[in-house]
């Protein structure tokens, strides 16, 4: 074996050394906030007084991920408080001097010294969302919910939503309103994110004081069905809701695509005015914003999925009060239709996760009213939301786009509820069917299905057949009890010549898996070839268990 010339490279070169960026300061300073400023933006006061007048044992605490760095003092402040225990810093004992003087004595008197808090984290829905399947897993008998929420009503815990105070330099916001309303006697509805809503009361006086009559300032309110979602609107909006057409709008920070397509379909115009990073600094522009674009985006994609014959439900979430209800509804839709669903439930919703049911020809979201609306460029199949399902299911000659928009689910029900006959009909599961009973005779006096049609839109033909419609031949009692025995044990019917049917019921999904896929399970890629009758694919053998440091065979003693 021949020497080394040189030793061999075991390195990177240095060449290809990164430089490392130092973190700016203000970074720092923000990841590391004080004890007064955890007291004063997570609203720590506030926050044990709703638990002592509450009665709450056990408090879950949920965290967006910006904020997760700060859990800790805030949980820290928190069980520190209810437990009267002192807390380190010079403002705490400038507070409680404060609190003696004003004859708040009694602040901390009579607390409970077994309540306990539990910091949730990696939510399993979106951050606006209150987590209730998480803060279930430790029996929390209430949910602390801080940063940005949608407010939809939960469904099972008592919520404390804490949106967080944060800093802002309104006298560039009055700047900016001054630069984009000129008129001072313009009707103006003056709206920000709950982050940033507790700075509207002084932007107002601000405001009026520059001779502004008609602004109008929202305040925060539990209900995403108003016209504007959970905020209060005028008194004339009140009584005639279409004379929200004659407001202008002033938000502060950028509302979420949801927000902005309902807002731009109920109201004038729209300026927005974005809030940086550094948000002490500010800007000193409001931009004229616009969501005509995306709403025909939206309306070509519902017109896209109107000839879809299977559609997918992904119910993501368990903690909207209502969520329920609109499955039901959006099920009952899509059978009416003659066509076929399924339910998934999911948590964070990604193409990959979507991508594996090929068989699905567009997705139903049943999310909270800020979180349904979803991008599909990334997606192999369209994602639309319940109100899109609505319009694209009905025939073209009915189908009329009016600009309206709106993703609350008790809007929905609510009309849906109008709109219900008197003939019985029922909501009936994700495989139910309308069943009908027939003879041969009927059978046979039925009419054919029409021909498939050439779409203009999908550039494929379509088929007006309706696979979800199930034939049943009358038999003999003990037959039919023996046949029904045998379907409710058997996964899969299948026969040469006619589509798969699970427990007696037409199954466009299994059919697919029969017909199309071309993979099936484990082993069903492996086929035996006619030239070799002797081949056969490889035994299974029991692999390696138990832990790293030391691995169990099937021939072999553990080692440890």
């Amino acid at each position: 074996m021949s020497d080394f010339e040189a030793p061999p490279l075991l390195s990177t070169p240095a060449t290809h050394i990164l430089e490392s960026h130092k973190t700016p300061s203000s970074d720092l300073s923000r990841s590391n906030p004080s004890p007064e400023e955890i007291y004063l933006k997570y609203e720590i006061q506030r926050t044990i007084d709703e638990i002592k007048k509450s009665k709450w044992k056990r408090v879950a605490l949920q965290f967006p991920d910006s904020m997760l760095p700060d859990a800790p003092a805030v949980f820290d402040a928190l069980e520190r408080r209810m437990q009267n225990k002192p807390t380190d810093g010079k403002y705490e004992e400038t507070e409680a001097k404060t609190a003696l003087e004003s004859g708040a004595a009694n602040l901390n008197i009579s607390i409970s010294h077994d309540v306990r808090f539990y910091i949730l984290g990696d939510t399993s829905y979106g951050e606006c969302c209150v987590d209730e399947i998480a803060a279930e897993h430790v029996n929390a008998d209430a949910i602390v919910h801080y940063g940005r929420a949608c407010l939809s009503p939960s469904a099972r815990l008592p919520v404390l939503y804490v949106f967080t105070k944060q800093p802002l330099a309104v006298d560039h916001v009055v700047e900016a309103f001054k630069s984009a309303y000129p008129d001072r006697q313009q009707r103006i509805v003056l709206i920000a994110d709950v982050i940033y809503a507790n700075h509207l009361e002084t932007i107002e006086g601000m405001l009026k004081s520059e001779q502004y009559t008609s602004v109008y300032r929202t305040d925060i309110v539990h209900n995403p069905s108003s016209p504007l979602p959970n905020r209060t609107v005028p008194a004339s909006v009140l009584e005639h809701e279409e004379s929200l057409q004659e407001w202008s709008l002033f938000y502060l920070s950028e509302p979420s695509q949801s927000l902005l397509l309902t807002l731009y379909s109920r109201i004038s115009n729209i300026h927005i005015y974005p809030i940086t990073s550094n948000a002490v600094e500010g800007s000193h522009k409001a931009f004229l914003t616009s969501a005509a674009v995306a709403l025909r985006r939206r309306y070509a994609l519902l017109m896209s999925v109107s000839t879809v014959p299977i559609f997918g439900i992904l119910v993501n979430t368990l903690s909207v009060k209502n969520y329920v209800h609109i499955v039901e509804l959006v099920k009952s839709q899509i059978a009416a239709a003659g066509k076929k669903s399924y339910l998934f439930v999911v948590g964070k919703i990604n193409p990959a996760k979507v991508a594996n049911f090929s068989e699905i020809g567009a997705w139903v979201v049943i999310g909270c009213w800020e979180s349904s609306l979803i991008d599909s460029k990334d997606f192999w199949k369209p994602i639309v939301t319940p109100f899109e399902l609505g319009l694209s299911l009905k025939k073209d000659d009915e189908r009329i786009w009016t600009g309206e928009w709106s993703s609350d689910f008790q809007r929905l029900l609510d009309q849906s509820e109008r709109q219900t006959n008197s003939n019985g009909e029922t909501d009936e599961g994700i495989e139910s069917v309308t069943v009908g009973e027939h003879n041969s005779e009927e059978e046979n006096e039925e009419e054919e299905s029409a021909p498939p049609e050439f779409d203009l839109r999908t550039g494929r033909y379509v088929a007006n057949t309706k696979p979800t419609k199930v034939v049943i031949v009358k038999q003999p009692s003990d037959f039919q009890d023996k046949k029904q025995k045998d379907l409710s044990q058997s996964l899969i019917k299948r026969a040469k010549g006619e589509i798969a049917i699970i427990g007696g019921d037409v199954s466009p999904g299994a059919e697919y898996l029969r017909s199309k896929r071309t993979w099936k399970g484990l082993g069903s890629d492996f086929e035996l070839e006619s030239n070799e009758p002797h081949s056969q694919g490889a035994v299974l053998e029991e692999g390696r268990k138990g832990i790293a440091r030391g691995y169990t065979n099937a021939h072999q003693p553990s080692k440890t």
